[in-house]
């Protein structure tokens, strides 16, 4: 899990620190109308909807522009019709590179993609050439100074949870992906504050990174997170504390 952990939680703080980031408040913007459009406008009836409001929430997006999404999704207001797509490919030294975007123009959105790649050391491949190298699962944060590691743990497992990790400012908790909001619940009900909660691609094995390819591969990672398109990214790469600490990231 080395190289989804690291990169998410470089972007985890960054998006604490910035939480009002136009770009932030446009990828929940386009989760919440895509949730809306496939499941319903009711969050308590729509699973992915209400993980999408409690995101949009947390990072203090207005309710009025939740609403709209909302409407927007449900067909209530115009507004664009969004695809989903998931571009697949490689990165320096080989890294696996699975990109989830929400685009109204699928043609725009392969070429930048194509062209990001390209410039910081990877490559777009064809579609499924990575994806199989990656577990779908559930992914809920929860900040450390809220509770101890034992205590989230043993709640957590009560929960129906596969694993809780340590990454210092946040425990990550993984479940069957299909399990997210049932595991989500039963820690709110038992009092656990959830930070956040998304599905998330999961590599199976790590492609270790140091050097000049290192600074590549967080490069492309964050020229892809800031593309307007792109909703999430996923990497199978390792890079050692160390080298991360050299970087000053």
């Amino acid at each position: 899990m080395s190289g989804h952990s690291k990169w998410a939680n470089i972007k985890f703080r960054k998006e604490r620190q910035d939480a009002k980031k136009s770009k932030v408040f446009t990828k929940l913007i386009k989760e919440i109308t895509i949730a809306a459009r496939e499941g319903g406008g009711d969050p308590d009836a729509n699973p992915r909807l209400r993980t999408a409001v409690q995101a949009a929430k947390a990072a203090n997006l207005p309710l009025k522009n939740v609403e709209n999404a909302i409407q927007k999704g449900t067909g209530e207001l115009p507004g664009m019709i969004l695809e989903e797509v998931a571009y697949e490919g490689y990165g320096p030294g080989g890294v696996a590179i699975y990109v989830l975007c929400a685009t109204e123009n699928r043609n725009r959105t392969v070429g930048n993609i194509r062209h990001l790649m390209s410039k910081h050391g990877g490559n777009l491949g064809e579609s499924g050439c990575v994806g199989w190298m990656f577990d779908r699962k559930g992914l809920i944060r929860v900040l450390s100074e809220s509770i101890d590691e034992e205590s989230l743990l043993l709640s957590a497992i009560e929960a129906g949870a596969e694993d809780l990790v340590n990454e210092g400012e946040v425990f990550e908790i993984y479940t069957p992906f299909e399990e997210l909001n049932t595991v989500r619940n039963k820690l709110e009900e038992a009092g656990i504050e959830i930070e956040g909660a998304e599905v998330a691609y999961i590599p199976q094995t790590n492609v270790p990174l140091e050097g000049k390819k290192a600074e590549q591969m967080l490069k492309l990672m964050d020229a892809l997170e800031d593309n307007e398109d792109v909703q999430n990214v996923f990497a199978n790469f390792d890079i050692d504390d160390e080298v991360m600490e050299s970087l000053n990231i």
